[in-house]
């Protein structure tokens, strides 16, 4: 759902052709390992709608979105947070490994964050860190595509439109059963332009000055606009990284 979006299935073939084969390389660790490095853009996601995704899955949503419960003829008093054609699009990596699971739920892969959007984060994660070493020490610099290989994503449009566009008539190439009952139709609310919600701090997060730890290609989309207006980066405890 963003509701009965996409099941696992859809969300892991989006994921493998979008990144490749180099996504297989890595495992969903959870943002707590995350936050290790960046602590501000930790902080800012909690308090967006993807840092929320789960709540609207719950029977105790509230009058604004029982009423969009009702528009999409869903029940507004069922829990949906078990339910297996919705979940997938309020967590990260549903049926992946190291994923969300519906029987052990870990708070660290609920609602939708970092590995949604930027692929799962074992290995390049470990190439983050060794890299923010060196930099620190000698200003020594990586190549982004090293990144890359290791199964980051820099280009996740696909990954947005697996969840928000997974409806018919919308012009996806990707759209396939089970259908979001969330459509423009429904209301006009749920049309998604991807370059506009990747501008809203209120559904993705705010952005931190970054050093040039990588250079190359493949360069973000968005990184020369978002750093011009970049907030000063938070200083963020590495303890406990491995």
């Amino acid at each position: 759902m963003k509701q009965r979006m996409v099941f696992a299935f859809v969300a892991a073939a989006v994921f493998l052709a979008v990144a490749g084969t180099a996504s297989a390389q890595g495992t969903f660790e959870g943002r707590k390992k995350c936050y290790n490095c960046h602590k501000g853009e930790g902080e800012s996601w909690e308090k967006t709608l993807h840092g929320k995704a789960m709540e609207s899955l719950k029977p105790t949503r509230g009058k604004k979105k029982d009423e969009a419960m009702v528009k999409a003829k869903l029940d507004p008093k069922k829990d949906y947070t078990k339910d297996k054609e919705c979940v997938g699009c309020h967590v990260d990596g549903f049926g992946e490994e190291g994923g969300y699971v519906i029987e052990e739920p870990d708070k660290f892969v609920t609602n939708v964050g970092c590995e949604s959007c930027h692929g799962a984060g074992s290995a390049y994660r470990k190439i983050h860190r060794k890299a923010g070493e060196a930099f620190e020490k000698s200003g020594k610099t990586m190549a982004r595509e090293r990144l890359v290989e290791a199964g980051q994503d820099f280009e996740f449009q696909e990954k947005c439109n697996a969840c928000h566009l997974n409806y018919e008539g919308s012009g996806w190439k990707g759209v396939k059963k089970p259908y979001t009952p969330f459509t423009p139709k429904v209301d006009k609310k749920y049309a998604f332009d991807f370059e506009k919600y990747v501008r809203n701090d209120k559904a993705m997060h705010e952005h931190f000055k970054l050093e040039g730890t990588f250079t190359g290609p493949p360069m973000p989309k968005f990184h020369e606009e978002f750093q011009k207006t970049a907030k000063p980066a938070v200083k963020a405890d590495k303890d406990g990284e491995d």
